[in-house]
């Protein structure tokens, strides 16, 4: 008998997590368990390998998070080049404003994106958020 045959069989090897998973998907899971850093870092890739605006628009609200708005303002115009006003890149957009304390351009996404998707929850949660802090200010 050939040792081939009486060897067993080799065991397959599992992958990586990491390995598994495409760096959109990585970052989506990264940013939803608030770990901003690596969100950050698979955004990236997925945008230096595929320049798709999904990765953009991803890679902008974890600038966010991370108060680094000069490089969310240069993702998000990357995102209105390849998709133009969507509602999702406005309410991000009109959440970042809000983050900043930029009450006017808040509330001019944000509308526009209500006006282009009344349904969405997330949109409307924003504007709730937007009208508590302009009650605050005065």
């Amino acid at each position: 008998a050939s040792i081939a045959a009486t060897a067993a069989p080799s065991p397959q090897v599992a992958k990586p997590l990491d390995e598994v998973k495409d760096d959109l998907t990585l970052g989506k899971e990264h940013f939803r368990a608030t770990n901003y850093g690596l969100a950050e870092l698979h955004f990236r890739r997925a945008v230096e390998a595929t320049g798709d605006a999904e990765a953009w628009l991803g890679l902008a609200a974890t600038y966010d998070q991370l108060k680094r708005f000069e490089l969310a303002d240069r993702a998000y115009r990357e995102v209105l080049k390849r998709t133009g006003p969507t509602p999702e890149l406005l309410n991000n957009r009109g959440y970042s404003y809000l983050l900043r304390g930029d009450l006017r351009r808040a509330s001019q996404d944000l509308s526009a994106a209500s006006s282009q998707a009344p349904e969405s929850e997330r949109i409307q949660n924003n504007l709730k958020a937007l009208d508590g802090r302009a009650r605050r200010r005065v």
